[in-house]
């Protein structure tokens, strides 16, 4: 059953099933272990608020407590159901909530898609058409619920030891399509993290991660989002999630599980081996705003870094201080590794600093206060007040070597401090997690800044500033808006040259024709097969010329040694002619070969690879990077989703590592970026027009001198 796109699920549309006033459980019986009772069970202990509703049409009574026939006998329609009923039982109880105008019902029971038995997909659906229909919302199937704990709404059959505690400021949301790695993750509040949500989705047949991340995007109690990511069907729902959470100013941090690519290296395109699946992901988060950490280990705590930050950086620098000579060298040398800038204090600062600072510490950043930070507990928050206080400063680092009842303190007056001056006093602690008073009193105190190594703090903070980055350059640019480049007839012209090629693989000069209809500069060429031809052909163009063979079944022309450059003879012509011949039939005797482009020598310049793939699930997908041989080798490539804007072009150019290539390198002549850029667009028009035809694009070297830019090679694979 195919069911129609939605768009995003809204909060007030969702407000009735993740913030319940009353709750039935449907399936509820007398074994205290059965998913119903401990479902109801947990409701009662974490003392639910609302109204708790046991329906089951075999008893009346269950203990002491009524127990209803069916939804339709309950004294009022509830806000959420939980079904806890076998999978045969599940449509009848949806129907029957949707008949009755429930608000959103959670499914335990699984055996739906996910087990890949014949049907079963068809029954999932089925309870989603009932969902669409009626208005109804279905978190699950396969699913272990929700909790709320500022509403104190375990909302599950989940059996962790964990208790509702009401958050004392907006907390995290976690999320999660894994129940049991979801609700592992919320009993971190147990250790003094800010929770204020646990969503399992399961299935997430409906409502979905997406749907979750627009909820809490709106949501007063919830300060930060953290997700656990596996994988979406509607890559727009995520798009359009995020830019709820930007309006929201409401940070959403992301840890993406599973990371192979398949069969990408398979692909006949160098575009093809480097637009993997992970990397379309990572282009899609970039664009919905949201932030990516690596790990499962560094989600909390970049989500409670964030959740606490009452404003942006005020600049890029980190300043370090404390007591410990060799933390400070490890601060200093886990900044550097993460590319965060640490400023000297400067003059001004340095007179300000020197009255906290003994003869024999280091008055410097990082700043060295030694052992008699333990002598003068007033000149420490003093210090770290003074130092944070300059606006050059975002955050100030202070390493921890212990953690016990009696340095809760001298916490307590930097947490005054990072409270005054709205900036992150960050506390690595060098021997891990120890638990203890003080360690949960930094954890949860809104001042501090706790992360459990100094690789996490640094690489926190780095990822801070970017997510700032993210928000000044939309504020620059206004909302995301396309222009087209390409003549009006592009579309329509490539069309009718890709239908006419009677092959999978485009021949060079077939390809180029079809980019050349969108405005890329393509190098000229003659096709000859002869060596006489050639000669011909050189002398007209005009010498130093480049000849390769023409062949769709040699796409990768380097590899097969079919290439020849820099030709400035008659009698270097004729014999390359003879070398890229034998070549060809040497790389592969059954290759139907049309002939020999001759092509003038492009200038001397820097080589940059454009490419794009059309991924089954994102769509057309647009690359750039170093160019030339070194394409794959160095993988320095970065891509988006097209078709993309002037600005995300020039973007993608900052962001490679080897950028300074473009700038002019040991005499190099700079690249103009704005034509470069301008070029990309382009390529990622013909790429969203085209999908439907193509499935890869190389553009292999787009050669750069100044303002001379011109492709020089160029493969199209049409789509099967």
């Amino acid at each position: 059953m195919a069911l129609p796109p939605r768009g995003v699920y809204r909060h007030h549309e969702l407000k009735r099933l993740f913030a319940p006033n009353s709750v039935a459980v449907i399936g509820v019986s007398q074994s205290p272990t059965a998913f119903g009772s401990s479902a109801v069970n947990n409701l009662i202990r974490n003392k639910f608020p609302g109204r708790i509703y046991r329906i089951n049409p075999k008893y009346d009574t269950i203990g002491d407590q009524p127990c209803f026939h069916s939804v339709a006998d309950l004294p009022e329609v509830p806000d959420c159901a939980i079904i806890a009923l076998p999978r045969q039982g599940v449509e009848a109880a949806v129907r029957q909530c949707a008949e009755a105008g429930v608000g959103g019902v959670v499914i335990f029971a699984s055996g739906y898609f996910e087990t890949g038995i014949e049907g079963r997909g068809d029954e999932q659906d089925r309870l989603v058409a009932i969902a669409r229909e009626s208005g109804l919302k279905i978190i699950g199937p396969n699913c272990m619920g929700f909790a709320d704990f500022a509403g104190q709404a375990m909302v599950s059959f989940a059996t962790h030891d964990m208790d509702l505690l009401a958050p004392p400021y907006p907390g995290i949301a976690v999320l999660s399509q894994s129940g049991a790695m979801g609700f592992s993750l919320s009993q971190s509040v147990r250790r003094g993290m800010n929770i204020s949500h646990v969503v399992a989705c399961g299935n997430a047949a409906d409502v979905n991660v997406t749907d979750c991340i627009s909820y809490f995007a709106d949501e007063p109690g919830c300060g930060a989002i953290a997700c656990l990511f596996e994988g979406l069907t509607d890559p727009q729902q995520l798009l359009d999630a995020g830019e709820i959470a930007k309006a929201a100013n409401k940070p959403v941090v992301i840890c993406k599980l599973g990371s192979s690519e398949g069969g990408a290296a398979a692909a006949m395109s160098h575009t093809g081996s480097l637009a993997g699946s992970i990397a379309a992901y990572g282009a899609a988060f970039e664009r919905a705003g949201m932030i990516v950490v690596p790990s499962i280990e560094r989600l909390l705590e970049t989500a409670a870094f964030l959740c606490k930050i009452k404003r942006p950086p005020t600049g890029r620098g980190v300043a370090a201080i404390g007591g410990s000579g060799g933390s400070l060298i490890a601060t200093t040398d886990s900044a550097d590794a993460h590319g965060l800038d640490m400023p000297e204090l400067g003059k001004e600062l340095e007179e300000k600093m020197r009255p906290y600072v003994p003869e024999f510490g280091a008055l410097r950043n990082p700043c060295d206060l030694t052992a008699m930070v333990a002598a003068n507990p007033t000149a420490f928050p003093a210090a770290v007040e003074t130092m944070l206080g300059d606006d050059r400063y975002s955050a100030i680092v202070v390493p921890q070597l212990s953690v016990k009842v009696t340095t809760r303190g001298r916490l307590q007056s930097i947490a005054a401090v990072g409270s005054k001056l709205g900036k992150p006093v960050c506390l690595p602690f060098i021997g891990g997690w120890v638990g203890g008073p003080g360690n949960e009193f930094a954890e949860m105190e809104r001042g501090l800044q706790w992360f459990f190594s100094m690789d996490s703090c640094s690489a926190t903070i780095k990822l801070w500033h970017h997510y700032d980055d993210m928000r000044l350059a939309r504020e620059k640019h206004g909302p995301r808006k396309l222009v087209r480049l390409s003549p009006a007839d592009a579309r329509a012209k490539a069309a009718k040259l890709i239908d006419a090629s009677k092959n999978k693989t485009l021949t060079e000069r077939e390809a180029k024709e079809v980019l050349a209809a969108y405005g890329v500069p393509v190098v000229g060429e003659k096709l000859v097969q002869s060596a006489d031809d050639a000669v011909k052909a050189a002398t007209s163009l005009g010498m130093p010329v480049a000849m390769k063979v023409e062949s769709p079944d040699i796409p990768h022309k380097t590899e097969a040694g079919v290439i020849r450059l820099n030709l400035k003879s008659a009698g270097d012509v004729k014999a390359a002619y003879d070398v890229v011949m034998a070549n060809a039939n040497k790389y592969n005797a059954k290759a139907r070969i049309n002939g020999v482009l001759v092509q003038p020598m492009a200038p001397a310049g820097t080589e940059i690879m454009v490419g794009a793939r059309i991924d089954p699930l994102f769509g057309p997908l647009i690359v750039a990077g170093l160019g030339g041989v070194l394409v794959e080798l160095l993988k320095d490539t970065t891509l988006e989703l097209a078709p993309i804007t002037t600005y995300e072009a020039q973007a993608m150019l900052a962001k490679l590592k080897g950028q300074a290539m473009l700038d002019g390198f040991r005499g190099s002549e700079p690249v103009e970026r704005d034509k470069l850029a301008d070029i990309i667009v382009r390529l990622s028009e013909f790429a969203d027009d085209q999908k439907d035809r193509i499935a890869e694009l190389d553009v292999n070297p787009l050669i750069c001198a100044g303002n001379r830019i011109v492709a020089v090679d160029a493969l199209i694979v049409k789509k099967d």
